[in-house]
């Protein structure tokens, strides 16, 4: 039977939905599910400017400034955008189910299949069995110093295989290192693509450095790296007794071409096609980035490789690019030397107008959050990250990030329906992971992630329908709503109806009956009406339109079928009307 309030909310929806004029008709094939981007294409080769009579193929190096990059993003791009029409628009690179595909981008893991709490907490290692900490003296051969940047560190060679070790900040023991890991967890779960990185303990005396080594720092200035240098640089190091703890990322595969942007193509990939503001994957990474406050959400912290079927010869002309996050260390409370502008971290830009104007006409009378900002004893070494204050929409990263600016709220849909499914349990893993030596800290991280998950869930799966994984058990039309699976609001408020329109004009047919379940389960028979077995698979008359309304969402869940008679139904698209 249908219900009294379902019956209500049907008469409510249904002359909206009976208007066919402007709904969109799929084609009857299969959804986009890998990219072409991922297949090798030809790039032409040069010389080598490093070799003499060498050559080198794939797109040119790209070296990102950060001084030019914050103007630009603070300054400049908001200047041209508020003086010229620049309509967003919905995002360029989603499959005909409202979800995007495999790309050198992004990969759909938690979003098509389930994970273990293993998996989470190995991350992108996999099976990869790490360092050997418990190795021969000097077997963790150094060739490469890291001065510059927040955690200094250094690059090691180790059976052939090249890891950068760094360590965290004195002010702030373990949570740079542990963030680091963490973070990269939660983002190759959701995801994107992120490097191997494990925290490892280990003795002074299993590194050993190559001679001749130099490092430059902040400042520019080049010095010896010998080991006085490399005892000045671990005093700071976190420790455990007397092992050093740093965080040890394997270094990436393919050649490296530096980071990606924010906003436009790299004209030497003929790939990159799709103007990188406008991919849905960037767009949404803003939800994961305000998740665990990666203020520090800027194209410096992001890096390209190129892959080729050789990995070792750089003279192959044929290969494809792979994008991946960097240095994620800047999450769960980051500090600066200014306490003020650590407050402020997440919040607000590093210079930010809006909010700036806004205290000079009220004279300063209104209270931040940044305001309200306070240390918390149980977790003293994440400064300001909290739970508290945190509105997922407001959230800010240090300065305007082009890719952010224009996601819409179909991408925040998209990103939290992604995030909905990491669970608790996930949470814990991914904490194991960073391996922190006060349970105290563990605690904490995992409280106040779960606690900013739910807000952020609540606000991005409420606006458009959470109801997604559609899909065909024989006659059945089977979903998932992710708002009641996690009851983010009062079970009273969903209330479920179910319109068809069917054939050419989408004439509605009779309502059924849903069958929901408690877990958000739920499966609708699917009507079969007297068609001619002669008509094309693809005839308008087999066209099928399925709304599905949960009484929280203002819009449906829509989903396109064909009818194919005997051979039954063929689910082609999903839509999520805003109304």
């Amino acid at each position: 039977m249908v219900s009294r309030a379902t019956w209500a909310l049907l008469l409510c929806v249904l002359p909206c939905a009976c208007s066919a004029g402007a709904i969109r008709r799929f084609p009857l094939r299969d959804p986009l599910w890998v990219d072409p981007d991922l297949q090798d294409v030809a790039v032409p080769c040069r010389p080598d400017p490093r070799k003499a009579n060498a050559t080198v193929c794939g797109p040119e190096p790209y070296e990102s400034s950060f001084a030019w990059d914050a103007a630009d993003n603070l300054v400049f791009r908001p200047l041209s955008r508020f003086f010229a029409v620049d309509p967003a628009g919905e995002a360029v690179n989603v499959n005909s189910l409202d979800e995007t595909p495999d790309s050198s981008w992004f990969t759909n893991r938690l979003g098509r299949r389930s994970m273990t709490e293993a998996e989470v907490e190995q991350g992108a290692c996999g099976d990869d069995p790490g360092l050997e900490v418990d190795g021969p003296d000097g077997s963790w051969e150094i060739d490469q110093g890291k001065m510059n940047g927040a955690n200094p560190g250094f690059r090691i060679q180790w059976h052939g295989v090249r890891y950068m070790l760094k360590s965290d900040p004195r002010e702030q023991p373990e949570r740079a290192t542990g963030a680091t890991v963490i973070a990269g967890r939660l983002y190759h779960a959701a995801g994107w693509w992120v490097p191997c990185e494990r925290i490892v303990y280990f003795r002074r005396s299993l590194l050993r450095l190559k001679a001749g080594l130099t490092v430059t720092d902040n400042s520019g200035v080049t010095r010896p790296f010998d080991d006085g240098a490399l005892d000045k640089l671990l005093e700071n190091a976190s420790r455990r007794g007397p092992l050093i703890r740093m965080v040890a990322s394997k270094w990436l595969p393919g050649r490296a071409l530096g980071p990606f942007t924010y906003a436009g193509v790299r004209d030497d990939d003929p790939s990159d096609v799709v103007l990188h503001e406008d991919r849905r994957d960037l767009r949404g990474a803003r939800l994961i980035a305000a998740w665990l406050n990666h203020f520090d959400s800027r194209e410096q912290n992001s890096m390209t490789t190129w892959m080729s079927p050789e990995p070792k010869r750089q003279d192959m002309p044929l290969g494809h690019a792979l994008h991946w996050y960097m240095d994620l260390g800047d999450c769960f409370g980051s500090e600066w030397d200014w306490e003020e502008l650590s407050r402020r971290l997440g919040h607000a830009y590093y210079l930010d107008i809006p909010y700036l104007t806004e205290d000079f006409l009220t004279l300063g009378i209104q209270t931040r959050p940044w305001d309200r900002a306070e240390r918390s004893r149980d977790g003293e070494i994440f400064g300001f990250f909290h739970s508290r204050d945190f509105e997922p929409q407001m959230w800010r990263g240090g300065y305007p990030n082009p890719a952010f600016a224009r996601m819409s709220e179909r991408d925040g849909a998209w990103a939290a329906r992604i995030l909905a499914r990491i669970t608790p349990a996930h949470v814990q893993a991914a904490v194991r992971a960073g391996s922190y030596t006060n349970p105290q800290h563990s605690s904490f991280l995992v409280r106040h992630l779960i606690a900013r998950q739910r807000a952020l869930l609540e606000r991005y799966l409420a606006k458009l329908s959470p109801i997604t994984d559609w899909h065909l058990q024989g006659e059945l039309l089977c979903g998932l709503d992710l708002s009641r699976k996690l009851a983010l609001t009062n079970p009273s408020r969903y209330h479920y109806a179910v319109a068809f329109r069917a054939g050419e004009a989408l004439s509605p047919l009779a309502p059924l009956a849903d069958g929901v379940q408690a877990d958000g389960t739920l499966c609708i028979p699917l009507p079969h009406r007297s068609l001619d077995a002669r008509l094309p698979a693809d005839a308008p008359a087999r066209y099928l339109l399925v709304d599905v309304f949960n009484g929280h969402a203002p819009g449906p869940s829509r989903v396109h079928l064909y009818d194919l008679g005997a051979a039954g139904f063929k689910l082609v698209g999903v839509e999520r009307p805003e109304a």
